[in-house]
């Protein structure tokens, strides 16, 4: 079954997140959350078409790939990233918002980290 590619899809499903606000990011609309980019599209050329960019931790990246590489999958220029590929088309609204509130925690774990010493 093929679901909308798009960033209102995102933005519908993830604006039911608590957490989250709208934003926007380099080439478009985000979703971010304490106030950090939480998911956007991807708009490297490496990135497939209607790819989502979620930003999650490495184990939890290469766990989502292991266990479902035709929805997530990652590319050499999005490797340095706490992040993962999401082919919208082929994730279920459930599933995607489960991916984002992932996100929204991360991103809030992120905000509270003790700053490093100098």
């Amino acid at each position: 079954m093929s679901r909308k590619a798009d960033f209102a899809r995102v933005r519908e499903v993830g604006l039911q997140v608590a957490g989250f606000e709208e934003g926007r990011s380099w080439n478009g609309p985000c979703l971010k959350a304490s106030r950090k980019i939480a998911a956007c599209m991807a708009t490297h050329e490496s990135a497939e078409p209607g790819t989502l960019v979620v930003v999650v931790s490495e184990g939890v990246r290469d766990d989502l790939i292991e266990g479902d590489p035709d929805v997530y999958y990652i590319k050499d220029y999005y490797l340095p990233w706490p992040t993962v590929l999401v082919r919208l088309a082929l994730i279920d609204d459930g599933v995607l918002r489960d991916l984002l509130m992932m996100a929204a925690r991360y991103r809030s774990a992120d905000a509270v980290k003790p700053a490093s010493p100098r």
